[in-house]
């Protein structure tokens, strides 16, 4: 099967990645090699695939507490496997519906040598009350007031909530007010991270339970 090009290592990989940049080489030459066919990324995703992708679940790690996360929607493993891969010290729980995805991030951890996931075949509300993480994390799930009472169920009294999302985060935190306090959320906010390390910029929005 023919592979679209992928986008060559930008030079921020090294400063995001320090001594675990040889397992996001695998990790991103493992998508490219699957990821069309396995229906991970779309094509036109490989050209952009460590920009938009990998890089920006990474500034998503080096923002995460140590202890547990669980990931919502992880998908092709972002960023839940980019989060294992890069924080050791974070076990992390990917919560994944689709099967086909499921069994992906099963196997690419284990290639990649991974000890620190698991990977739970179900939907987030079918896991509340089986998993309960210092943080929770989504990327490209749905909008705050969907994914608020989806999240906070699997985190600890205290725990932080880390989305990454688009530029539309400021409506969908006005959208979001009242789920917000219903749901005891606490200094929500936006973090914008990414010129730091001359990659793209990512928004992160932040809260703390209860």
């Amino acid at each position: 099967m023919k592979h679209s090009e992928m986008e060559s290592e930008p030079a921020a990989a090294a400063a995001l990645c320090g001594d675990a940049l040889a397992v996001m080489r695998r990790f991103a030459e493992d998508i490219h090699t699957y990821g069309e066919e396995l229906g991970l990324v779309g094509p036109r995703e490989l050209d952009r695939l460590w920009t938009r992708h990998l890089l920006n679940s990474a500034l998503l790690a080096k923002k995460l507490p140590a202890g547990t996360l669980a990931d919502i929607g992880s998908g092709a493993g972002f960023p839940g496997l980019v989060v294992a891969i890069l924080r050791p010290d974070i076990h992390c729980t990917l919560i994944e519906p689709l099967g086909r995805r499921a069994t992906w991030l099963t196997d690419e951890a284990q290639r990649l040598g991974l000890s620190n996931v698991s990977v739970l075949n179900q939907r987030a509300e079918e896991v509340a009350g089986h998993v309960v993480a210092d943080a929770v994390t989504a990327r490209a799930v749905s909008a705050l007031t969907t994914l608020i009472p989806l999240a906070v169920p699997l985190m600890k009294p205290g725990g932080e909530l880390l989305l990454m999302k688009g530029q539309r985060v400021d409506q969908e935190i006005r959208d979001a007010a009242s789920t917000m306090v219903r749901w005891n959320l606490s200094s929500p906010r936006v973090e914008i991270t990414g010129p730091e390390y001359e990659t793209e910029e990512t928004r992160i929005f932040r809260a703390t339970v209860g």
